[in-house]
C-alpha cells in the first residue's frame, strides 16, 4: 500500500465511517478532526481557529492572495495577513506533510486539491440520496426529533463544504470529473461500498507498478 486516499463526501453519507474502515483494512493513519490539531501544535494557532473555520470559507481578500500566499510561505511575503488565512494555509501545509509521511487516509478539507502534485494520491467522492442521508443524520443526532430540522441540517452541511471546495480549489465539489472515483454509498451499503474502494485502489496500485 502506497498511496494517499482523499475523501469528499456528502453530509450523511458515511464518507467518514467509510474512510476509517480503509484506513484500518489497509493498516494505515486515518485523518479528520486529527488533521485540525496537528495543523494547530505545528502552526501555533490555537485549534479553535481552527474549528470555527473547519471547512468554511473566509473572505474574498484570501481567495485573491491563496496561490501566491502559499507559494511563498505565511512569513513571506504576507506576514501580517489575517489569522483566517493562516488558518487555512496551516491546514494545507499539515495535509502535505501528512501525506509526505506515507499511505493514509484523509476527510474532506480540500485535501484532493492540496495534494494535486502528488502522484500518489487516489481522490474518492462518496454521495447518496438526500433521503437516506437525512435518515442516517437522524440516527446520528436523535436528539434532533424536527425532521424537517434534520433536513436542513444535512443541506446546509452541504451548501457549506461546496462553497469551501469551490472557493478555495479550481475545480468543482461533487462533480465526476474531479475526483478519480465517485460512487453511492446507498447502492452497495457502507461495507459493500469499502470493498469497492479497496478493490479500486488495489487495481489502481497494480497497474502503477506494472507501468
Amino acid at each position: 500500500m502506497n498511496s494517499v486516499i482523499t475523501i469528499g463526501r456528502q453530509f450523511g453519507s458515511g464518507g467518514r465511517e467509510i474512510g476509517e474502515k480503509i484506513a484500518e483494512r489497509f493498516g494505515i493513519s486515518f485523518y479528520d478532526k486529527d488533521l485540525l490539531k496537528r495543523a494547530s501544535k505545528e502552526s501555533g494557532i490555537c485549534p479553535e481557529l481552527f474549528e470555527n473555520n473547519d471547512e468554511k470559507p473566509t473572505s474574498s481578500f484570501l481567495y485573491n492572495l491563496i496561490t501566491d500566499a502559499y507559494t511563498y510561505g505565511y512569513s513571506s511575503p504576507y506576514v501580517e495577513m489575517p489569522l483566517s488565512h493562516k488558518v487555512f494555509l496551516a491546514q494545507f501545509d499539515a495535509i502535505k506533510k501528512i501525506a509526505s509521511e506515507g499511505p493514509c487516509v484523509i476527510v474532506g478539507r480540500c485535501a484532493d486539491y492540496a495534494l494535486s502534485d502528488f502522484t500518489n494520491k487516489i481522490s474518492v467522492f462518496i454521495n447518496a440520496p438526500l433521503e437516506d442521508r437525512i435518515e442516517r443524520a437522524k440516527i446520528k443526532y436523535p436528539e434532533e426529533k424536527d425532521v424537517s430540522k434534520v433536513k436542513d441540517m444535512v443541506i446546509k452541511n452541504d451548501k457549506a463544504r461546496a462553497n469551501y471546495y469551490n472557493y478555495y480549489s479550481a475545480k468543482k465539489w461533487g462533480k465526476a470529473d474531479t475526483y478519480d472515483l465517485c460512487i453511492n454509498s446507498s447502492i452497495l451499503g457502507i461495507d459493500g461500498t469499502v470493498e469497492h474502494i479497496i478493490g479500486f485502489i488495489e487495481r489502481y496500485e497494480k497497474n502503477e507498478k506494472d507501468q
